[in-house]
């Protein structure tokens, strides 16, 4: 009947999986770890019962792992500070790096083996108090899926997926290598240290490698680094490695960033040696940048100056003399130990014709003379993960059980797994190594690695050499620090490291503009517009210049704005100054002579106070326009104005008196009218008087409410900045100049109709002539100085103010100096009055005192 049984349970639950290793102990740890690369047999096709699958290709690097833990196991039961008097137990299991196996093997953990046949109770605690591994993410999350309900803590040396640390599913996991949450950003900050921003991704097509590329991707994009391709591939689909191969090729990207586990690594280098795939420079994580079983003959031309992250390793006393004496003579009976010694030394052990060797080991073999994964002294970074996992279950067995040094545990051994588990949650010593221990509320260490380098030693050998660091628990901004040491580069090459950018740098005065279609990496320079620059590299956008300021040629600085005043030293000044000094010369010359010939007919004859007056008022007004020159300033600019404004009233003023003057003598037609004493020298005067002091008082207005003030005009000229006069008041402006334009019109009609009086005693003619330029010049003034730019608005005022005042000189005053000067014969008083009529002499003499000789007669109105 039990013989029956047996068989039944067989055939319905399989065949029950046996430990590879395993040692009786009060508390068992249990151990998985892939002692075997790969399951044999064919793919099932659902077409006959499945045949039984079995490992093949030994793993040196797991052995080694797994050595290490019964080391530790081994190391703690000898020591009497830690579970004194409670000896430690394990059991590992080979998962041959299937999911399958894995869970197969949890189950064989939870359940035990040799107990399921003799134990009737349902309520027997688990056979494992906690489990360490599993070397990848998949798996592991398979075992700790599979033991979470029974509250079995699962410690990871290797696994390190990101979703491991979500407490909600994964309450039971803990790990002593650090999450790929942090190795993805720090690969970021690697890639964007050395300056490229355009890269390929390659990775696992598994938790590991999805995972951790997914949270790469999300910080390189914060980074600023796009992603040419993202590939992924399994170790089992080798149609998946050549279109990834494929995808390489064809890239621009010459940085590639592997997020693989170290199998299908293998799988990848193996196609890139296949086919010559040079000059890439590689990326990768700790799960291959340091493993040895990569070094090759041929894979340094690949994997050469492939710069990647390792977790920090400590060297542990007595773990190599260990490892080294194991040897097949002490456990013949061990199959897995079997294999290993016939993969490593290429031997068969027994005489089976089922080896798969043929020649016979001798015995005298011995692993001090092995060169692999399992002997390599430089594989102590994983082997250091699995000895603190291991001395984590202790020290939270040591806090559980109440043990004290020498004097053993206060509490009865029979523990379960989830007390076990909520000592790992507060677990936290230091090795001897000297490296604290403790696990963060997700399960996690602290994130440290370093970064290393694939480079040639003295002697040829490949070598991980450390060129710097990482450490998440340091501040932002200092976490990641590169060593000043000597690198390699893609190949080997010690040459500077490579360029991979989709665009060139963009260089300062110029932004990028990305194309569209492509990524943000894909750019186009785009020179910075005028008024704005940029004074870095790469740089986004454009920065625009302070009003005062101007983008130079090359858009990198902004400079001050050209200043923009009619000043002395230049041409257009110089001319105008030389003009006004000419014209003021000119009419003291006409003074000077006036002045010698006071006493002239002709001087006399045409009201000498009020030619006095005008010439003074003319001298005047070609000094005023040397005011609209220079630098404005408060008080040129208050000057110019008004100055120009007064001076030109009385010179107008003047030429009006004479205007009123000439036509009322002349206009007197009766005998006996006495209309000249209502117009005589004191009237003249006043009239003078009253019409300035008019433009004086629309002066004073101007200059109390809202007087003109020096102005920065930015918006004529986006490079220029005009200094110019503002008016202030606009009104206060044209009403200055209204009121001139006033006087000059009443001025040229009053001359208009004096124009037909006798010749040689009327000079209407001539205001007439002096009126209409002067009229001209400022009827045309208004539209020029309106859209004149700049200084030239002031040379266009200055232009009026002289071409008007040189019209008034030359049209009232050349003519009387001519005939002082060219021709003194017409200087006389018989001259004057021979071609007047006998009605007009009547008139004058009539209307005022008549015209002698006497220059004491300073009295008449005509003169």
């Amino acid at each position: 009947f039990f013989t029956y049984m047996y068989k039944l349970l067989n055939l319905l639950l399989g065949t029950a999986v046996m430990s590879s290793f395993s040692q009786e102990g009060h508390i068992t740890i249990g151990g998985v770890f892939f002692l075997h690369g790969e399951t044999g047999g064919k793919q099932n096709q659902f077409t006959a019962e499945p045949a039984n699958m079995h490992c093949q290709g030994v793993n040196f690097r797991a052995f080694r792992l797994a050595q290490t833990m019964i080391f530790t196991i081994e190391e703690i039961n000898n020591r009497t500070d830690i579970l004194p008097g409670v000896t430690l137990g394990y059991k590992i299991y080979d998962t041959c790096a299937s999911v399958t196996f894995s869970v197969r093997s949890a189950m064989a953990l939870m359940n035990g083996y040799e107990e399921m046949w003799t134990d009737t109770s349902c309520s027997r605690s688990a056979a494992v108090k906690a489990i360490i591994g599993e070397s990848g993410s998949t798996n592991t999350i398979a075992i700790v899926t599979s033991v979470g309900p029974f509250h079995i803590p699962v410690i990871s040396h290797l696994a390190t997926c990101a979703c491991l640390s979500d407490r909600k599913k994964y309450s039971n996991f803990f790990r002593t290598i650090p999450s790929d949450y942090y190795q993805s950003r720090a690969l970021a900050q690697l890639v964007k240290h050395f300056g490229w921003t355009w890269v390929g991704a390659v990775r696992s097509d598994s938790d590991y490698g999805n995972s951790g590329m997914a949270t790469f991707v999300e910080a390189a994009n914060q980074e600023g680094i796009c992603i040419e391709y993202s590939v992924k591939f399994h170790r089992t689909e080798p149609e998946k490695v050549l279109k990834v191969v494929e995808v390489i090729k064809r890239g621009t990207a010459k940085v590639v960033v592997a997020f693989v586990a170290l199998l299908e690594m293998n799988s990848l280098l193996e196609q890139l040696t296949v086919q010559n795939i040079t000059g890439l420079q590689l990326i990768g994580t700790e799960a291959w940048i340091t493993a040895s079983s990569l070094v090759r003959p041929s894979s340094y031309r690949i994997l050469g100056g492939s710069i990647g992250f390792a977790v920090t390793g400590a060297k542990i006393s007595g773990l190599n003399e260990f490892l080294l004496k194991l040897h097949v003579s002490n456990n013949t009976d061990n199959a897995f130990l079997k294999d290993f010694w016939e993969a490593a030394f290429q031997c068969s052990v027994t005489k089976e014709t089922s080896s798969n060797y043929k020649t016979p080991c001798t015995g005298s073999e011995s692993l001090t003379e092995l060169k692999n994964q399992y002997t390599d002294e430089s594989e102590i970074r994983i082997t250091n993960n699995v000895y603190k996992a291991v001395y984590a279950v202790a020290y939270s067995l040591h806090s559980q059980l109440e043990c004290m040094p020498q004097k053993g545990c206060a509490k009865n051994l029979q523990t379960e797994p989830w007390q076990v588990l909520d000592a790992l949650k507060k677990v936290n010593f230091t090795l001897r190594t000297g490296e604290r221990v403790f696990f963060d509320g997700n399960g996690d260490p602290a994130a440290k690695y370093e970064v290393v380098n694939w480079q040639l030693g003295p002697n040829g050998a490949v070598e991980f050499k450390a060129v710097g660091y990482y450490d998440a628990t340091l501040p932002p901004g200092q976490q990641f620090v590169m060593s000043p040491v000597d690198m390699a580069w893609a190949g080997g090459q010690k040459q500077v490291s490579p360029t991979s950018v989709c665009s060139e740098s963009c260089p300062s005065g110029t932004r990028k503009a990305v194309r569209r279609g492509k990524p943000v990496c894909c750019y186009d320079c785009v020179p910075c517009a005028e008024g704005e620059i940029s004074n870095k590299t790469d740089s986004n956008d454009c920065i625009p210049c302070d009003l005062e300021y101007w983008s130079n040629e090359k858009r990198d600085r902004c400079v001050l704005k050209t200043v923009e005043f009619l000043s002395f030293e230049e041409v257009m000044g110089i001319v105008l100054v030389i003009f006004s000094l000419f014209g003021t010369c000119l009419t003291v010359l006409v003074a000077v002579v006036f002045l010698a010939h006071k006493n002239t007919p002709i001087v006399r004859a045409n009201n000498s106070e009020l030619s006095f007056l005008l010439l003074f008022s003319l001298t005047l007004c070609f000094l005023c326009s040397l005011t609209f020159i220079g630098r404005p300033s408060q008080w040129s600019c208050m000057l110019r104005h008004t100055a120009f404004g007064v001076t030109f009233v009385l010179c107008i003023s003047c030429v009006l008196g004479k205007t009123i003057v000439v036509l009322m003598a002349f206009r007197a037609t009766l005998p006996g009218s006495n209309v000249m004493k209502w117009f005589g020298p004191p009237q003249q005067r006043l009239s003078v008087l009253a019409f300035t002091l008019i433009q004086v008082l629309i002066c004073v207005l101007w200059l109390t409410l809202s007087p003109p003030f020096p102005n920065k005009n930015m918006k004529y000229y986006k490079d220029k900045v005009i200094l110019e006069c503002d008016v202030g008041s606009a009104v206060g402006f044209w009403a200055v100049l209204g009121y001139i334009g006033l006087l000059s019109l009443m001025c040229f009609v009053l001359a208009f109709l004096a124009r037909k009086l006798p010749d040689n005693f009327n000079e209407a003619k001539f205001i007439t002539f002096s009126m209409l330029i002067f009229c001209a010049v400022w009827i045309t003034f208004i539209p020029a100085y309106v859209s004149s730019p700049g200084k030239f608005t002031v040379a266009v005022e200055i232009f009026a103010i002289l071409a008007s005042s040189y019209g008034l000189l030359f049209f009232i005053f050349t003519p009387k100096c001519y005939i002082i000067l060219l021709k003194p014969e017409f200087n006389s008083k018989k001259n004057l009055m021979s071609k007047m009529p006998n009605k007009s002499i009547t008139s004058v003499k009539f209307g005022a005192v008549e015209l002698n000789d006497s220059p004491s007669d300073t009295s008449s109105p005509v003169q």
